[in-house]
């Protein structure tokens, strides 16, 4: 997601770590790369110049503890982490209040339909039973898109393709929609926000009593989210936004900074077309990740998503027990599948963002064959008997050669796989395995982690 702005922001930190002075020219060679930077990412210019002012002013003062490179690192990174939000906005669900209401807002196209099951799987990965109601009579086949979505991952659908009164709607599933601990509505769009959406959006807030109401909008309307951030909240009550199709656009940068700036706290982000590709917003983690620091959290997020909650709980308790064996090895290939491109997911890992040069351009041919490579790793391991997989150490050369022949899959490739099960046991039975269970990692162990994949600049946050 907005590539070219991260690329940009690296380069500049990039000088800044290359630098042996920083003097004046210097600063302000910087301060004109990251205006230009933000400026193709459709910020607001007034907020861009607000922020080079800081940084300017800033930029001679001393911070106990950091040297001064790190301090105008840090200075750039709290200071992009403020324009977008300062701080995370997470949507927690009340367990009292059952069923929880949320009912999404927007115009047509922002994506409220798909959005809604992304919501449902995201609530359904942390234990709550989820539905969908679909309210939007007027966009064609809009019910059943939602049916569609929502039984590719069994969640409950509750549509009507006759009725033409959203209202109605409501009254006849409402009463179903009580056995559930999370309900998400999907009501209709227009082309602009008009009268007429606005009377039919109150209309059904009063009858549904949603406990949040978040609105939708795409990311490539950049600094015009600002009016329609407004203009939504000014018709009903808007708890928070959505930021959809962040993946694709240079213009993301002005509709988070845009949401912030009109004070409707940004909660969620799409960041691609699969129902997985959905991330709490937090200011600092996104901005550390466009500097090529890594997101853990991000990372650690989207392999919630990608694993049940039964898989969590029994990986949590064999990573407690010391044990990880090829088949939980298997469990975690397929999981790493599911969380999309592996190229995608080395952009969170401390240190992979920073790489430059003719390797980075080889990256993405390198993570193809890995993939590839993961495929015959499972097909390696299907051939295996129970107690292989439980204690690869003991494979011999011949059973080697034999599980290659029964899986079509070089020998080579499968000493590799037991080396590879082999590091990953001693990362996820060691002192990182309880914090990779309950998702929560220290400063030590991630700087542990970054040693194991690649060189990163470590910033006291």
């Amino acid at each position: 997601m907005l590539n070219k702005l991260g690329d940009a922001l690296k380069k500049t930190l990039n000088r800044i770590a290359g630098a042996i002075f920083l003097d004046k020219k210097i600063i302000e060679d910087i301060i004109y790369e990251l205006k230009r930077s933000l400026l193709e990412a459709d910020v607001d210019t007034k907020i861009i110049l607000e922020l080079c002012d800081k940084i300017r002013a800033k930029a001679n003062e001393k911070i106990e503890g950091l040297e001064k490179k790190e301090q105008l690192i840090k200075l750039i990174h709290d200071e992009l982490a403020a324009i977008l939000g300062k701080e995370e906005h997470e949507l927690k669900i009340d367990r009292k209040k059952r069923p929880f209401k949320i009912m999404l807002l927007g115009l047509y196209g922002s994506g409220k339909t798909t959005q809604a099951v992304k919501l449902a799987l995201y609530y359904g990965k942390r234990g709550f039973k989820c539905c969908v109601i679909g309210l939007d009579v007027h966009r064609p086949a809009a019910p059943e898109q939602l049916e569609q979505l929502a039984k590719s991952i069994d969640v409950a659908c509750f549509i009507d393709k006759q009725e033409k009164n959203p209202g109605a709607i409501w009254k006849k599933f409402s009463e179903k929609t009580k056995k559930y601990d999370v309900v998400i509505v999907d009501t209709a769009g227009r082309d602009v926000l008009s009268g007429e959406l606005i009377t039919e959006l109150k209309s059904l807030r009063k009858e549904i009593a949603p406990e949040k109401t978040l609105l939708v909008m795409p990311a490539d309307i950049g600094k015009a989210a600002s009016s329609q951030a407004k203009g939504f909240a000014e018709a009903c009550t808007v708890d928070g936004v959505i930021i959809t199709r962040m993946d694709g656009t240079a213009k993301g940068g002005g509709a988070l900074a845009s949401c912030s700036e009109t004070k409707s706290p940004v909660v969620f982000i799409g960041t691609g077309e699969r129902l997985q590709d959905i991330e709490t917003f937090e200011p600092s983690a996104f901005v550390s990740r466009l500097l090529g620091m890594g997101d853990l959290k991000g990372l650690l997020e989207k392999a919630n998503l990608a694993m049940d909650e039964g898989e969590q709980e029994k990986m949590k308790e064999r990573m407690e027990e010391g044990k990880f064996t090829l088949d939980d090895l298997y469990s975690q290939i397929k999981a790493m599948q599911k969380m999309g491109p592996l190229s995608k997911m080395a952009e969170m890992i401390p240190g992979m963002g920073n790489i430059g040069g003719s390797m980075k351009e080889k990256l993405p041919q390198i993570f193809d064959v890995q993939e590839a490579k993961l495929k015959r790793w499972k097909f390696a391991i299907d051939s295996m008997t129970p107690e292989e997989r439980e204690n690869p150490e003991t494979l011999n050369s011949s059973r080697v050669t034999r599980i290659a022949k029964g899986s079509n899959t070089p020998t080579n490739e499968i000493r590799e796989m037991i080396k590879q099960h082999k590091l990953m046991k001693e990362m996820m039975t060691g002192s990182a395995a309880s914090g990779l269970a309950s998702g929560q990692l220290d400063q030590r162990t991630m700087q542990k982690l970054a040693k194991k994949f690649g060189k990163r600049k470590m910033i006291r946050f």
